[in-house]
C-alpha cells in the first residue's frame, strides 16, 4: 500500500492516540511490530500517519495494548474504516489544508463550542460578513481565492442545520458584536443573523458585555469539537503560523475549565438574545 503525503488531522489523531496507546502498555515499537507480525517500519508508518491500518489488526493493536475501554476502540476502529469523501474535498488543493482539517472536524463532532472575543465565530457569520473578514487579509488575497473561502466557510455551516443538527453553543464578547467588520449594513445584517440563530433549539449564543467586572479570560479563544467519546475531543486555537489542533488529555481538561469558566460569567441565553437585539437596533 502506497503510503500518504498528507496526512489529514483525522488521520494524524488516529496515528497519536495508536501511539499513546502502544506507550501506555508500556511496548517499544518494535515489541508492537513482533506481537503483530509487521516489521517495525511499519508501525512507525501507521503512528506517524504516513499509512491506514485495518479493522483487524487495530483491533489486534487495542488488545495487545490492554485497551479496555470499548467505547474508545471502537471510535477508533469507525476512524480507522471511515472512508468519507466529504463536501470539502473539492477545495484539496485549492484552500490551505487547516481549512479542510477544521470542515472534516466538524463534520465528525457530536457537539460544537466557539469562545470568540474579536470576530462573530465562523459558523454563525453571513456570506458578506466572511467576505469583509478574507478581503481585509495581508497580503491581499486574489478575488478568486476570497470567494473560495467565503463558499468553504458558508458550506461549513450546513451542520447546523437540516433534520439532524449539531449542538453548538458559542460565547461572544461585546467586542465582536460591536467592531464592525464590514460596512454598517453587513454589521447590522450579521447581528441580525446571529439573533436569528440563537432561536433555534439546538443554538445556543451567550454574550459577555463590556462592563463584566474582573473578566480575564479575554485569552480563551477557541474553537471546541466534541469527539464520539470525551478522549476524542479536540481543540482548535488560530495562530499566526495557521490553525492549530490540540488533543492531549491535560489540554483538553484545561480547556473544558476554562469553556465553563467564560460561559458561566457569560449572559444567558435569554438575556444574551435582548442585548443582540439591543445592539441591532443601535446600528
Amino acid at each position: 500500500m502506497a503510503l500518504r503525503r498528507d496526512a489529514t488531522a483525522r488521520q494524524m489523531r488516529l496515528a497519536a492516540e495508536l501511539r499513546r496507546l502502544r506507550e501506555a502498555a508500556g511496548l517499544a515499537s518494535r515489541e508492537a511490530a513482533t506481537l503483530l507480525g509487521v516489521s517495525p517500519a511499519q508501525i512507525s508508518q501507521i503512528e506517524a500517519g504516513l499509512a491506514g491500518v485495518s479493522e483487524k489488526r487495530l483491533r489486534r493493536l487495542a488488545a495487545q495494548y490492554v485497551c479496555t475501554d470499548e467505547a474508545f476502540a471502537e471510535a477508533l476502529v469507525a476512524m480507522a474504516t471511515d472512508r468519507t469523501r466529504g463536501w470539502w474535498e473539492p477545495y484539496r488543493g485549492l484552500l490551505p489544508t487547516p481549512f479542510l482539517d477544521l470542515a472534516e472536524l466538524e463534520h465528525h463532532a457530536t457537539f460544537l463550542r466557539d469562545v470568540q472575543f474579536l470576530y462573530i465565530p465562523g459558523l454563525l457569520q453571513t456570506e458578506q460578513y466572511a467576505r469583509a473578514v478574507f478581503s481585509y487579509r495581508v497580503p491581499e488575497l486574489p478575488p478568486e481565492e476570497v470567494e473560495l473561502r467565503v463558499r468553504h466557510r458558508m458550506q461549513r455551516k450546513a451542520l447546523l442545520e437540516g433534520p439532524t443538527p449539531k449542538r453548538y453553543d458559542g460565547v461572544v464578547h461585546e467586542a465582536a458584536l460591536r467592531i464592525m467588520v464590514g460596512d454598517r449594513a453587513t454589521s447590522r445584517a450579521q447581528l441580525a443573523h446571529v439573533l436569528g440563530l440563537s432561536e433555534a433549539e439546538h443554538i445556543t449564543v451567550r454574550v459577555i458585555p463590556f462592563d463584566l467586572e474582573g473578566f480575564g479570560g479575554a485569552t480563551s479563544a477557541m474553537t471546541y469539537a466534541g469527539g464520539p467519546v470525551p478522549k476524542l475531543d479536540t481543540v482548535v486555537r488560530d495562530a499566526p503560523q495557521g490553525a492549530t489542533f490540540i488533543d492531549s488529555e491535560a489540554q483538553l481538561n484545561a480547556y473544558r475549565t476554562l469553556f465553563h469558566k467564560v460561559e458561566e460569567v457569560s449572559l444567558d441565553a435569554d438575556r444574551s438574545r435582548d442585548f443582540i437585539h439591543r445592539l441591532t437596533k443601535e446600528l
